[in-house]
């Protein structure tokens, strides 16, 4: 039978003993709490990656303001902080599309994990410029027509991201034009000749017309300055009313089209912030939307997702908005069945 050693403590040098064993056992303690705390403080203190993504924009920082923070906040949301782990590298080609392909050159060069673009003229200037890094459509015209990807359901290369139906918007704009204004016969298209998602704008637009037998007279404008002789020349031509497609340009422009429609007097139809800016009528997806949405694609390649095997997404949702205020200004009287349908009117 084993024997338990029993050790018992007598008289003042025993219990300095205990005390002094009691000490050790504390300190030893107090050793591994330390290792614990402060070895899980250094883990913490590592930084993390940090993600660098490139904007590479055809107008300008300041027409794309609302856009650009609902993109960072869409990162935010998954855990993207800029000056923590996310720095973003924005270049803007002020309106010049000609720039485009050296800052999507220069974007490159930093070696930038995502390049994220919008509209055909960036989207073809960002593809041109490399085929290895993720591309990001924010949004785009009609990526398949223009070979930017194989099919929507599979993008096959290094670019996803959004489609925006372009023609079919550009062209429903018109039939939204004739139900509004009944005797509307001439209609002025203004475009940009420089950006090729005209190319596709333009015939869907021309194909609506012939159905809704109105006539279509284009107005180029390549330069801000350009605006007010087109409307000028509107005027002369006694057109019914003023159409815009789907163009960054134009977007960027917007006020000024705005203010030249309401000296002009002639009824407008264009995005959905067309509308709110002062144009009578606004019919689009909701672009600012979509680039917070460009969040998640970028998420998806940062988690190792291929691009070729994203989907590129087909908006779902239209808005379509009715400036009451314009209208009276216009002495235009909206139907009530249009009105109905809106998803808002301004006053």
């Amino acid at each position: 039978m084993k024997k338990l050693l029993r050790i018992r403590f007598f008289g003042s040098q025993s219990d300095n003993l205990k005390s002094k064993i009691e000490n050790l056992k504390s300190a030893v303690v107090f050793g591994i709490v330390l290792t614990f705390a402060f070895g899980g403080a250094v883990a913490h203190a590592q930084p993390a990656k940090v993600v660098r993504i490139g904007f590479l924009g055809p107008t300008s920082a300041a027409s794309n303001v609302a856009r650009m923070e609902a993109l960072r906040a869409g990162l935010r949301d998954l855990g993207y902080l800029e000056g923590k782990n996310l720095v973003i590298e924005s270049r803007w080609a002020e309106g010049k599309f000609d720039r485009l392909p050296e800052l999507a050159a220069e974007l490159v060069r930093l070696n930038v994990d995502v390049i994220l673009t919008a509209g055909t003229p960036g989207i073809r200037a960002a593809k041109n410029a490399t085929t290895t890094i993720p591309v990001v459509m924010v949004t785009s015209g009609d990526p398949v027509a223009f070979g930017f990807v194989a099919s929507l359901a599979r993008p096959g290369g290094n670019i996803t991201g959004a489609s925006t139906f372009s023609p079919e918007l550009s062209a429903k704009r018109l039939d939204l034009l004739k139900e509004i204004l009944p005797r509307t016969q001439r209609v002025a298209v203004l475009f940009n000749p420089d950006n090729s998602i005209n190319d596709r704008n333009l015939p869907a637009m021309e194909q609506t017309a012939k159905l809704l037998k109105i006539g279509l007279q284009r107005f180029e404008v390549r330069e801000p300055d350009e605006f007010k002789n087109a409307f000028s020349k509107m005027t002369k031509q006694r057109v019914d009313a003023v159409a815009l497609p789907e163009d960054d340009f134009l977007n960027a422009n917007q006020k000024l089209i705005v203010e030249l429609a309401a000296k002009h007097r002639v009824p407008s139809i264009g995005r959905e912030v067309f509308a709110e800016a002062g144009g009578l009528v606004g019919y689009a997806v909701n672009i600012v939307d979509l680039y917070r949405r460009a969040a998640i694609f970028v998420d998806k390649i940062l988690k190792g997702a291929k691009p070729a095997d994203i989907p590129v997404e087909q908006p779902m949702k239209f808005e379509f908005f009715i400036n009451l205020k314009t209208a009276k200004q216009l002495a235009v009287t909206i139907p009530p069945n249009v009105l109905a349908r809106a998803d808002k009117v301004i006053k």
